[in-house]
């Protein structure tokens, strides 16, 4: 490669979102924040959406800035959180803003259509998707039993990436990796599922043509064009869920790793060239999602930095401190005084999350935390010991040997957590990069336009563009005995 390309990613997150360029030049990927704005939820009338119009105008100023700074781009690319739609009517307007994963309204909807409409155990054997009653399935159906008007007389259902997209350029798409967070997808056909799709009273022509990341959609409209002062940019579908644009970036030499996306959510798992659906998979609610090259993300969710996220926040007193300063203080506390389940659902979504954690201790007998140092130190081992739990999952179930821990994402600068995380898994952790949605996001933009070959060449040039932070295991006995303690209190 000699020719420097410019290329944006628009990275999309539940709290917030920026927009990066990303140059690739000669055989390294360099990358510049462009934009960074909120991402605030909107309540009214019951509910909770996401505001797409203001996402949208977002995007519109970093294309504006592009031009204002004379950039020459070579295509944009959006990445985005999973689950969430967007309804359009025939004419090509916005319904209505999309409703948010956080909404309460799917708390009841996923068992109630597991009576009322499909079988649990069907649906999975369909789709190999891990049960949360946030996912796309269970919201459309808890819509038609409100009989949400805007659901009702909708023409188009398109996923977070696809909608933007579609008011860049007009084109209408549905983004493999981005549907298969749906819970709607089935991926050993490789379409959405229209047994499914039928069972919430839509059609399969209502959702855009499924595309493989990697694939240029279109151009800016003509509109898009006048309003920011660029020309007809190429706009790619990368890979438009977050996480798996995050995987793409994953730095492996080989298939043998597995990788931990590491931010708000915890995401582990593994690549395979097929999805892993059976009886353990099914009891251990593992899910699989969309990879790129047809791949599939063989992957749990685990609530990850949230359970710390929210605590800060009751920390007013500790706002000038930071990070890293307050996980150093954690790391000096007792080791396994208090141990959680991250995944207890007393977790996910609480007025207090201090208190939900005095709560748990309280009834699984154990100190309660007393300083903020404490509560982080209570997070950070349990965060741990479940993710060597979710380990010893993958490595009873991967067709290969795991070698290799990649931690990837914002978590990954938690130096504490991913030397507790080699100890308690027992394995070598490599740390970063930290920025993998940009980087995957702009690598398969390169890919599509032919800069780069395959995911292994991808892998390859951010490998040498980044620098890797190494954790090797350490303390095993007092992490075993720390695991035995935690199964005893979580099981």
């Amino acid at each position: 490669m000699v020719e420097k390309k410019n290329y944006l990613a628009v990275d999309l997150g539940a709290t917030s979102g920026r927009t990066v360029i990303g140059t690739i030049n000669e055989d390294k990927v360099e990358l510049r924040e462009l934009t960074r704005f909120g991402n605030e939820l909107i309540r009214m009338g019951g509910h909770v959406y996401w505001d797409l119009y203001a996402l949208y105008n977002e995007v519109i100023k970093a294309l504006k800035k592009v031009a204002d700074e004379h950039i020459t781009l070579t295509s944009i690319g959006i990445d985005t959180w999973g689950c969430d739609f967007s309804l359009f009517a025939d004419d090509g307007a916005l319904l209505r803003n999309p409703l948010s994963y956080r909404d309460s309204f799917t708390v009841e909807a996923m068992e109630k259509y597991f009576k009322e409409r499909y079988n649990r155990n069907k649906v999975y054997e369909l789709t190999g998707i891990q049960f949360m009653n946030f996912n796309s399935l269970f919201q459309l159906y808890a819509m038609q039993l409100e009989n949400n008007a805007a659901l009702r007389i909708a023409d188009k259902v398109l996923f977070t990436p696809d909608a933007l997209i579609y008011l860049l350029t007009g084109k209408a798409i549905c983004e493999y990796t981005i549907a298969s967070t749906s819970e709607i997808l089935n991926p050993n056909k490789g379409d959405l599922d229209e047994s499914l799709i039928a069972s919430v009273g839509l059609q399969r022509s209502q959702f855009g043509k499924l595309t493989m990341p990697g694939t240029v959609v279109g151009t800016l409209t003509p509109e898009v064009q006048k309003i920011t002062g660029l020309g007809e940019i190429p706009v790619v579908a990368v890979a438009g869920h977050d996480t798996a644009s995050a995987v793409a970036a994953v730095p492996a030499k080989d298939r043998h790793f597995a990788y931990l996306s590491s931010g708000t959510w915890s995401l582990m798992g593994i690549e395979t060239p097929q999805p892993v659906i059976n009886t353990r998979s099914f009891n251990l609610n593992f899910t699989n999602e969309g990879g790129i090259e047809g791949t599939t993300r063989f992957l749990k969710n685990i609530c990850g930095m949230w359970l710390y996220e929210q605590c800060r926040r009751e920390w007013p007193e500790l706002k000038d401190l930071s990070h890293a300063e307050l996980q150093e203080r954690a790391s000096k506390e007792e080791a396994f005084r208090s141990l959680i389940n991250p995944d207890d659902s007393s977790f996910a979504a609480p007025d207090s999350m201090t208190m939900a954690i005095n709560t748990y201790c309280r009834r699984t007998s154990q100190p309660i935390p007393e300083t903020p140092a404490q509560y982080c130190r209570c997070i950070f081992d349990s965060l741990a010991l479940r993710y060597r739990q979710v380990m010893d999952y993958l490595r009873e179930m991967a067709s290969f040997d795991i070698n290799v821990l990649h931690i990837i994402g914002g978590g990954s600068k938690n130096a504490y957590l991913d030397q507790f995380t080699a100890n308690s898994c027992n394995i070598t952790v490599l740390a970063g990069p930290q920025e993998g949605t940009a980087l995957g996001n702009i690598m398969l933009q390169a890919k599509a336009g032919g800069v780069v070959g395959d995911v292994w060449e991808m892998r390859r040039i951010i490998a040498h563009s980044i620098e890797l932070k190494r954790y090797e295991p350490t303390d095993k006995e007092q992490w075993d005995n720390a695991y035995v303690k935690y199964l005893e209190i979580t099981m």
